[in-house]
């Protein structure tokens, strides 16, 4: 059996009572997320003028993440589908606000009142279907769309991923940028095998001097250049510039759709008991270009 827990069941399955207490009991888990989460809040790159911010913590689980943020001197709000792991987190006395939801099925959230969001290990679940009413693309879609709509203006979302190969990254990544996020990957690491760690670093806007992505941290800790960081497709940093692929070119049949094409779609709704016009000499007779 695979080793990662996306693979096994569903998030709200697989950290069930058992599993949610030894995942924050665990303090290899804790210091992980801990480093984790402190280096997301360094890419999201808040003012660091005393003003608290209120973010939101998608994937929060037990709150680990959350106390990260609450050390940071700001508000936020946890999402997380697992009730188990949100359980643990109101007896630990977490300082955020806790909501039980699916990601997939969008935020919820107001437009515009989130002045960042940092996520976890977390938006990678979105990728598997683990009901037969779930679409990956659809899910992603629905998730980076609200979360478009509830960040402010020139906020940024940091979200740190664990994709189980290069395509699942390029599907994460293309869905962020289709909801209108400028942009990419910022990958820490890139030759190490276990130290290794990707993070989405999005801005809700369009592209500026603001959004550029950040460098990795090379092997000493120190910011990877773009020429150790290019050895391979792997390991290389996504730009801005993958916002703008050509789109696909949609095959026209010169001819268009003729008269016999609507007829027999005419019918086929008939057969459905669908309300459909009658059939007359206009039937799919092309309009003048002035009506």
């Amino acid at each position: 059996m695979s080793s990662r827990p996306e693979l096994q069941a569903p998030p709200e399955i697989f950290y069930n009572n058992d599993e949610a207490r030894k995942y924050t009991s665990s303090s290899r888990i804790a210091e992980i997320q801990t480093k984790l989460s402190e280096r997301a809040m360094e890419l999201l790159a808040l003012p660091d003028d005393g003003v608290p911010r209120l973010l939101l913590d998608i994937g929060c689980g037990s709150g680990l993440s959350g106390e990260t943020i609450t050390e940071n001197g700001h508000q936020w709000i946890g999402l997380d589908i697992s009730h188990s792991m949100l359980n643990v987190a109101l007896e630990k006395e977490v300082e955020g606000d806790l909501l039980l939801g699916d990601m997939g099925q969008g935020l919820g959230l107001r437009p515009g009142v989130i002045d960042g969001a940092i996520s976890i290990s977390a938006v990678q679940w979105l990728c598997n279907a683990d009901k037969s009413s779930h679409e990956p693309r659809l899910r992603l879609k629905t998730f980076f769309g609200s979360l478009y709509r509830c960040l402010a203006r020139g906020a940024r979302a940091v979200l740190q991923v664990y994709p189980e190969n290069l395509a699942q990254r390029e599907l994460i990544l293309s869905y962020s940028m289709r909801a209108g996020f400028a942009g990419g990957v910022v990958v820490d690491y890139p030759h190490s095998t276990k130290k290794r760690k990707e993070y989405l670093v999005l801005t809700c806007g369009p592209p500026s001097l603001s959004t550029a992505v950040p460098n990795g941290k090379g092997e000493d800790g120190e910011s990877s250049s773009d020429d150790e960081s290019s050895g391979d497709e792997e390991t290389q940093m996504v730009c801005i510039s993958d916002r703008h692929r050509p789109r696909k070119k949609q095959k026209i049949n010169k001819k268009g759709k003729g008269r016999e094409w609507v007829l027999r779609k005419k019918e086929q709704m008939r057969r459905k008991g669908n309300a459909v016009p009658p059939d007359t000499k206009y039937t799919a007779r092309k309009r003048k270009a002035r009506f």
